[in-house]
């Protein structure tokens, strides 16, 4: 009897190993769905950091791919209670640190003045505001790399490479 058990969850767990990749990579914002833990304001922060990450270009940037989106889910669903802590404390922590530097919201200081303060973050001796910046990046990085535009258009993804092509006369 156990070992109908141990084939069960053995099966669930290998099912759910195999429907982890369709989720995490080739996705949408559509297909992420809305992550409700942080207000509109706080989000529309984060939208600005991973912006600061990837800009817009002649590509779209990961703000405009919701890229940030992409990386709440993960950290809602994915990491702990302390990464999710973390996520709120940093974010308290950039707007901090803009009022401190420039004395204005993170939101509004210019593109150069939005890199010098992520970088600043990231070589920080504050182990909050250097693993937020880390797992941010970390996060942005990878939600581009698996969006949908960026597999579709630059690396040129396809899913079955090869075609079969059954009627084609042979020459000898």
């Amino acid at each position: 009897m156990q070992r109908r058990n141990a084939i069960k969850n053995l099966s669930l767990a290998f099912g759910g190993l195999v429907s982890l990749p369709s989720w995490a990579s080739g996705w949408t914002p559509e297909s992420i769905g809305t992550t409700a833990n942080l207000t509109f304001d706080d989000e529309a922060l984060l939208g600005e950091i991973v912006e600061t990450i990837i800009p817009e270009t002649s590509t779209p940037g990961a703000k405009s791919l919701k890229v940030h989106q992409f990386a709440l889910r993960m950290i809602n669903d994915c990491y702990g209670e302390a990464a999710q802590k973390n996520l709120k404390d940093g974010l308290k922590a950039t707007e901090a640190l803009a009022q401190q530097n420039y004395q204005k919201s993170f939101t509004t200081l210019d593109s150069n003045q939005k890199k010098a303060l992520f970088n600043q973050m990231l070589s920080s001796s504050d182990t909050t505001s250097k693993t937020f910046a880390n797992t941010i990046k970390r996060l942005t990085i990878q939600g581009y790399t698996n969006s949908e535009f960026y597999m579709v258009n630059v690396i040129k993804f396809n899913m079955a490479p090869g075609f079969y092509h059954g009627c084609v006369p042979v020459k000898a």
